[in-house]
């Protein structure tokens, strides 16, 4: 694959709060991204912000906010709206898995 093949793929965005200390979360996210839709993403960018800023976008739209979901995301959740916007067809195996009511 070329490097201009991936300038065509979509690109996820984490902002994070440095004062909050929060990159080690925003970079195990962006592995977990990386490698599980590693033929659909054109890359994540890691960007430090301020404010308790915790959000996720791709291509400018926005897939998860702390502040408006009042929590963190769990990594099963965030690769489901990833798949959900890139790619419905794609089987995330076990985190497609529901917990029973």
């Amino acid at each position: 694959m070329t490097e201009l093949d991936y300038d065509d793929k979509p690109r996820i965005e984490i902002q994070y709060c440095t004062q909050c200390r929060w990159l080690l979360r925003a970079a195990w996210l962006a592995q977990e991204l990386l490698t599980t839709f590693e033929e659909e993403l054109g890359g994540v960018t890691l960007i430090p912000a301020s404010g308790g800023t915790f959000e996720i976008t791709i291509n400018g739209k926005q897939l998860w906010s702390r502040k408006l979901e009042q929590r963190f995301p769990e990594a099963k959740e965030i690769k489901q709206r990833v798949r959900d916007e890139l790619c419905p067809d794609k089987s995330l195996g076990h985190s497609d898995i529901k917990k029973p009511s």
